[in-house]
Protein backbone atom coordinates (compact mmCIF):
# COMPACT_ATOMS: atom_id res chain seq x y z
CA UNK A 1 0.00 0.00 0.00
CA UNK A 2 1.25 3.45 -0.89
CA UNK A 3 0.34 6.84 0.55
CA UNK A 4 0.86 9.67 -1.91
CA UNK A 5 0.92 13.14 -0.35
CA UNK A 6 -1.35 15.71 -1.91
CA UNK A 7 0.56 18.88 -2.63
CA UNK A 8 -0.83 22.25 -3.61
CA UNK A 9 -0.94 21.33 -7.30
CA UNK A 10 -4.32 22.36 -8.76
CA UNK A 11 -4.63 19.17 -10.85
CA UNK A 12 -4.00 16.94 -7.82
CA UNK A 13 -6.44 18.95 -5.72
CA UNK A 14 -9.09 18.61 -8.44
CA UNK A 15 -8.45 14.85 -8.58
CA UNK A 16 -8.79 14.62 -4.79
CA UNK A 17 -12.03 16.61 -4.85
CA UNK A 18 -13.58 14.39 -7.53
CA UNK A 19 -12.59 11.20 -5.71
CA UNK A 20 -13.63 12.51 -2.28
CA UNK A 21 -17.01 13.59 -3.62
CA UNK A 22 -17.63 10.16 -5.19
CA UNK A 23 -16.64 8.22 -2.07
CA UNK A 24 -18.46 10.49 0.36
CA UNK A 25 -21.58 10.48 -1.82
CA UNK A 26 -21.71 6.67 -2.09
CA UNK A 27 -21.21 6.24 1.65
CA UNK A 28 -23.15 9.10 3.23
CA UNK A 29 -26.14 9.73 0.94
CA UNK A 30 -27.93 6.68 2.42
CA UNK A 31 -26.75 7.51 5.95
CA UNK A 32 -27.51 11.24 6.32
CA UNK A 33 -29.51 12.00 3.20
CA UNK A 34 -28.53 13.63 -0.06
CA UNK A 35 -29.41 17.20 1.00
CA UNK A 36 -27.09 17.20 4.04
CA UNK A 37 -24.40 15.31 2.17
CA UNK A 38 -24.53 17.79 -0.73
CA UNK A 39 -24.11 20.61 1.78
CA UNK A 40 -21.19 18.88 3.51
CA UNK A 41 -19.48 18.09 0.19
CA UNK A 42 -19.79 21.74 -0.85
CA UNK A 43 -18.36 22.79 2.51
CA UNK A 44 -15.49 20.26 2.84
CA UNK A 45 -14.67 18.55 -0.48
CA UNK A 46 -14.50 21.29 -3.13
CA UNK A 47 -11.09 22.15 -4.57
CA UNK A 48 -11.24 25.52 -2.80
CA UNK A 49 -12.05 23.86 0.53
CA UNK A 50 -9.28 21.29 0.17
CA UNK A 51 -6.82 24.02 -0.79
CA UNK A 52 -7.84 26.00 2.30
CA UNK A 53 -7.42 22.94 4.52
CA UNK A 54 -3.92 22.35 3.12
CA UNK A 55 -3.01 25.99 3.80
CA UNK A 56 -4.18 25.59 7.41
CA UNK A 57 -2.11 22.51 8.26
CA UNK A 58 -4.09 19.53 6.96
CA UNK A 59 -2.18 16.74 5.25
CA UNK A 60 -4.04 14.77 2.57
CA UNK A 61 -2.93 11.46 1.06
CA UNK A 62 -4.14 9.35 -1.82
CA UNK A 63 -4.25 5.69 -0.76
CA UNK A 64 -3.07 3.34 -3.48
CA UNK A 65 -2.91 -0.42 -3.83
CA UNK A 66 -1.12 -1.89 -6.87
CA UNK A 67 -0.88 1.62 -8.38
CA UNK A 68 -4.67 2.09 -8.20
CA UNK A 69 -6.17 4.80 -6.01
CA UNK A 70 -8.55 3.10 -3.60
CA UNK A 71 -9.20 5.89 -1.11
CA UNK A 72 -7.83 8.86 0.75
CA UNK A 73 -7.11 10.19 4.21
CA UNK A 74 -6.35 13.51 5.84
CA UNK A 75 -5.24 14.68 9.26
CA UNK A 76 -3.83 17.58 11.22
CA UNK A 77 -2.35 18.05 14.70
CA UNK A 78 -4.83 19.24 17.35
CA UNK A 79 -3.57 19.53 20.90
CA UNK A 80 -1.71 16.37 21.88
CA UNK A 81 -3.51 14.28 19.24
CA UNK A 82 -3.49 13.83 15.51
CA UNK A 83 -7.03 14.61 14.35
CA UNK A 84 -8.08 12.27 11.54
CA UNK A 85 -10.52 14.28 9.46
CA UNK A 86 -10.79 11.94 6.46
CA UNK A 87 -10.43 8.15 6.32
CA UNK A 88 -12.21 6.74 3.28
CA UNK A 89 -12.09 3.85 0.85
CA UNK A 90 -14.21 3.21 -2.21
CA UNK A 91 -17.07 0.84 -1.38
CA UNK A 92 -15.53 -1.99 -3.43
CA UNK A 93 -12.33 -1.77 -1.34
CA UNK A 94 -13.92 -1.90 2.12
CA UNK A 95 -13.72 -5.08 4.18
CA UNK A 96 -10.35 -6.14 2.74
CA UNK A 97 -8.25 -5.22 5.77
CA UNK A 98 -6.85 -2.02 4.26
CA UNK A 99 -7.96 0.05 7.26
CA UNK A 100 -5.27 -1.64 9.38
CA UNK A 101 -2.49 -0.49 7.05
CA UNK A 102 -4.02 2.96 6.71
CA UNK A 103 -4.31 3.36 10.47
CA UNK A 104 -0.73 2.14 10.99
CA UNK A 105 0.38 4.89 8.59
CA UNK A 106 -1.61 7.50 10.53
CA UNK A 107 -0.27 6.24 13.86
CA UNK A 108 3.30 6.53 12.58
CA UNK A 109 2.63 10.10 11.45
CA UNK A 110 1.31 10.88 14.95
CA UNK A 111 4.38 9.35 16.58
CA UNK A 112 6.66 11.25 14.18
CA UNK A 113 5.06 14.45 15.50
CA UNK A 114 5.41 13.20 19.10
CA UNK A 115 1.63 13.18 19.54
CA UNK A 116 0.11 10.77 22.03
CA UNK A 117 -3.18 9.86 20.37
CA UNK A 118 -5.37 9.79 17.29
CA UNK A 119 -8.87 11.24 17.47
CA UNK A 120 -11.73 11.57 15.00
CA UNK A 121 -15.48 12.00 14.74
CA UNK A 122 -17.79 9.30 13.34
CA UNK A 123 -21.51 9.54 12.65
CA UNK A 124 -23.29 7.54 15.35
CA UNK A 125 -25.11 5.45 12.72
CA UNK A 126 -22.04 4.69 10.60
CA UNK A 127 -21.37 0.95 10.22
CA UNK A 128 -17.66 1.76 10.34
CA UNK A 129 -17.91 2.29 14.13
CA UNK A 130 -17.41 -1.45 14.66
CA UNK A 131 -14.30 -1.44 12.49
CA UNK A 132 -12.77 1.44 14.44
CA UNK A 133 -13.47 -0.33 17.72
CA UNK A 134 -11.73 -3.45 16.37
CA UNK A 135 -8.72 -1.22 15.65
CA UNK A 136 -8.62 -0.31 19.35
CA UNK A 137 -10.42 3.03 19.35
CA UNK A 138 -12.66 3.96 22.27
CA UNK A 139 -15.56 6.39 22.35
CA UNK A 140 -14.61 9.32 24.56
CA UNK A 141 -17.76 11.43 24.08
CA UNK A 142 -20.75 12.23 21.90
CA UNK A 143 -21.12 15.51 20.03
CA UNK A 144 -23.90 17.14 18.09
CA UNK A 145 -22.38 19.93 16.00
CA UNK A 146 -24.37 22.54 14.09
CA UNK A 147 -22.75 22.81 10.66
CA UNK A 148 -25.16 25.40 9.29
CA UNK A 149 -28.28 25.48 7.11
CA UNK A 150 -30.20 23.47 9.72
CA UNK A 151 -27.85 20.47 9.51
CA UNK A 152 -26.09 18.74 12.40
CA UNK A 153 -23.35 16.18 12.70
CA UNK A 154 -24.42 13.68 15.38
CA UNK A 155 -21.15 11.94 16.16
CA UNK A 156 -19.11 9.84 18.51
CA UNK A 157 -15.58 11.06 19.14
CA UNK A 158 -13.15 8.16 19.05
CA UNK A 159 -9.63 8.12 20.50
CA UNK A 160 -6.70 5.74 20.33
CA UNK A 161 -3.90 6.38 22.79
CA UNK A 162 -0.51 5.59 21.32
Amino acid sequence: MEFIALNKDDNQIQEMSIMATAIVREHFDPLIGQAQNDYMISKFQTPESIKNQLEHGSHYFFVQKDHQTIGFLAFYPRGNALYLSKFYLYKAERGKGYAHEMMAFVAQKARDRQLSAIEFNVNKHNDACRAYEKLGFKIIRSEKNDIGHGFYMDDYVYRLDL
